[in-house]
């Protein structure tokens, strides 16, 4: 995806951010192909066309987003945050899952573009808080959490079922008001999407 592409939410000096589309679907399949054992056990993505349809199916607008984190230089993609879960009302809440493709992980771009991720939940879809659900014995994602200003909030036992099994998680989020968030602060001018 080029630089000046319409579908560009937000930028940094090396990524840019924007809504997974089908217009993804081949260069996204192939790096999940690319990414099989680099993110097994914790992520399964689309490794077929087919599922890449029904995946991008369940990215509604409402009750789920998905986006992209993407070098800014090459728009390749470098990585996925999606929300989901995503609760109205009182709460303004949404789950969010992260993960980088093997060819250009470890490189700083999902730590850059992280805080664009919260920029789009907070600013746009007027969300107040995100929270990450990741298995204790993950060790990148837990390190990631912190890296980015996710706190940890708690531990809950038998928490999801996950590849056959109950699995405990830890919870970890941020929240609109968190000072540490790039973009983040009182929102009293930013209007709440279902209020």
């Amino acid at each position: 995806m080029a630089e000046g592409d319409g579908n560009v939410l937000y930028q940094t000096a090396r990524v840019t951010l924007c809504r997974l589309t089908s217009e993804h679907r081949s260069e996204f399949v192939q790096l999940a192909n690319v990414s099989t054992e680099f993110l097994r056990p914790w992520v399964r993505l689309p490794v077929s066309l087919a599922e890449f349809d029904e995946y991008l199916d369940r990215f509604d607008g409402q009750a789920a987003e998905c986006t992209l984190i993407c070098l800014k230089e090459s728009g390749r993609i470098a990585g996925t945050a999606s929300l989901s879960n995503i609760i109205r009302g009182p709460y303004q809440r949404a789950t969010v899952g992260y993960n980088a493709f093997a060819p250009t992980a470890r490189r700083g771009y999902m730590s850059e573009g992280f805080p664009l991720v919260c920029r789009f939940a907070f600013e746009e879809l007027g969300l107040h808080r995100l929270e990450a659900d990741i298995q204790p014995d993950n060790g990148p994602s837990l390190q990631f959490a912190k890296r980015v200003g996710l706190r940890r909030e708690g531990y809950s036992p038998a928490y999801a079922y996950v590849n056959g099994d109950w699995r405990d998680h830890e919870r970890w989020a941020v929240s609109a008001t968190a000072s540490d968030v790039p973009g983040a602060g009182q929102r009293g001018d930013i209007p709440r999407r279902g209020d």
